[in-house]
């Protein structure tokens, strides 16, 4: 174990912004593969490696960075209890957490992702092969500096949210998120009041394994009960549904004039299991002009084909503004697809649902 404070190892100070990388990590062993990981890379440059979250900050008070890479474990300040003060002093880099006990459905990494985490990634046990690692942090690295090269976008056609005088009120709200969206998810739901009474249904991309905890942490988030959708259960007012990380969430009418939930794990065109497209086109069919879509801050453009089909249909749909999300893909594509009635950030996005009126 490494001793609790190490001198930072700072790169030059003409390094690009786009390319620096803090390393906050306790284990000497750790802080070395990294270095020599990023070194490699020969796009990124360690600006500093520090042992300790007061380092950190020490660091980020003088000096900005593209990207935090962060451990858990770490003496005195955790690296969970960090983030918010991290995110904060990083003013707009990302985290990336790095830690042994980041494993998928772990509590600890969806924690991680609720907070503004931008991305986890499970760190080898000792003895291990680096090479997956090493492709895995440099293909994460790669993902959360180019978004839109990687989403396939042109963002500057949809810099402005397109007006609409319309006013109505909506029967149900579906939220589609990926990257980044689980924090933008708890800004949203935060901002909702415990009276609201529509029902709402959630495919965040995430393995199955993750789908228990992170349904339950919305429970706390929002406030209502939330639950994993399973084959033919009905939507309830006051209730979340999320879908399954094995299976899209489909929503059907029901004879009553009520609806319930269909999961298909069919191939989706975006790729996503689950993926947010057959989400809203479903809920389109049955909702029409009656629904809310949004799509929160993620990577591609799952929800794009969705999104029109909803628009299509007479319903509204919002998306998460640029400046706020941490991959603008998926909310990016929707906008210059000129489908999306408004951009705007998460908490006003929960307001503008709350109030169940149109933008």
């Amino acid at each position: 174990m490494a001793p609790a404070l190490q001198p930072a190892v700072e790169a030059e100070a003409n390094d690009p912004a786009s390319s620096r990388i803090l390393i906050v990590d306790d284990s000497v062993v750790a802080r070395a593969v990294i270095e020599r990981i990023v070194a490699g890379t020969k796009r990124y440059v360690v600006a500093a490696s520090v042992s300790t979250v007061d380092a950190a900050l020490a660091f980020l008070a003088r000096e900005s960075v593209a990207f935090i890479l962060l451990d858990v474990q770490l003496p005195g300040v955790d690296g969970i209890t960090a983030l918010p003060d991290l995110i904060a002093a990083g003013q707009g880099a990302a985290i990336l957490i790095v830690s042994g006990s980041a494993t998928a459905g772990a509590s600890v990494t969806v924690q991680a992702l609720t907070l503004g985490a931008a991305d986890t990634l499970l760190k080898p046990a000792a003895g291990e092969r680096m090479t997956l690692f090493s492709d895995a942090l440099v293909d994460k690295l790669d993902r959360l500096a180019n978004p839109a090269r990687i989403a396939g976008i042109a963002s500057a056609s949809a810099a402005a949210p397109v007006p609409m005088a319309v006013t109505d009120e909506y029967d149900v709200v579906a939220i589609g998120a990926s990257t980044g969206g689980i924090h933008a998810l708890s800004q949203l739901l935060r901002a909702i009041p415990p009276e609201f009474r529509l029902p709402i249904l959630i495919t965040q991309h995430l393995p199955a394994s993750f789908m228990p905890y992170f349904a339950a942490q919305l429970a706390v988030l929002a406030g209502r009960p939330c639950e994993v959708a399973t084959d033919r259960l009905r939507l309830r007012p006051g209730r979340i549904l999320v879908a399954p990380g094995d299976a899209h969430i489909r929503c059907v009418a029901l004879a009553d004039g009520s609806a319930a939930i269909r999961l298909n794990s069919e191939p989706s065109q975006s790729g996503c299991m689950p993926s947010v497209d057959p989400m809203f086109a479903s809920m389109a069919g049955v909702f029409g002009s009656r629904m809310l879509a949004i799509v929160l801050s993620g990577m591609g453009r799952d929800g794009v084909d969705g999104a029109r089909q909803v628009h299509q249909a007479g319903g509204c749909v919002v998306v998460q503004d640029q400046a706020s999300s941490v991959i603008w893909g998926m909310p990016g594509a929707v906008a210059d697809a000129g489908v999306a009635d408004a951009i705007l950030p998460p908490d006003t996005i929960g307001m503008l649902a709350a109030a169940r009126r149109r933008p």
